[in-house]
């Protein structure tokens, strides 16, 4: 059984990303220490940032070789109570617009933005009549 979830980003710079993340959620982290932030949310959902050089450290060079300038592809998608004010954030801080917020294909309202560390966030508001989210 899984008992906590985290993501973990790795940024090119932990402070940085730290003060991103700090506007965008509007929480303090509730651990940052040099190698490791960590943001939770009331949901259980847990956001951490790692830089780079510290995943290169624990794992090894040889299993972590993203693209030049680039870190790994990923998408966190995030549903809220209202994107359009998360997706403002975002790009306020720094994020680079992808698609504003509109009804997608599957139903949900959604928002897609890049933030300051090339990570794809999507804030979404589910559609509720669909009958498979709460």
């Amino acid at each position: 059984m899984i008992k906590q979830n985290m993501t973990i980003f790795f940024v090119k710079n932990q402070e940085v990303a730290t003060c991103f993340y700090q506007n965008l959620f509007e929480v303090e982290p509730i651990l940052n220490v040099p190698g490791m932030t960590e943001f939770r949310q009331d949901t259980g959902f847990s956001l951490g940032l790692m830089p780079l050089t510290g995943i290169k450290k624990l794992i090894g060079e040889q299993y972590f070789q993203p693209s030049p300038g680039k870190t790994p592809p990923v998408e966190l998608y995030l549903t809220v109570d209202d994107p359009e004010v998360y997706l403002e954030r975002a790009i306020k801080n720094g994020a680079e617009l992808i698609l504003p917020v509109a009804r997608r294909d599957w139903g949900d309202r959604a928002g897609y933005c890049m933030d300051i560390d090339d990570h794809v966030l999507a804030f979404a508001e589910p559609n509720i009549n669909d009958g498979l989210r709460s």
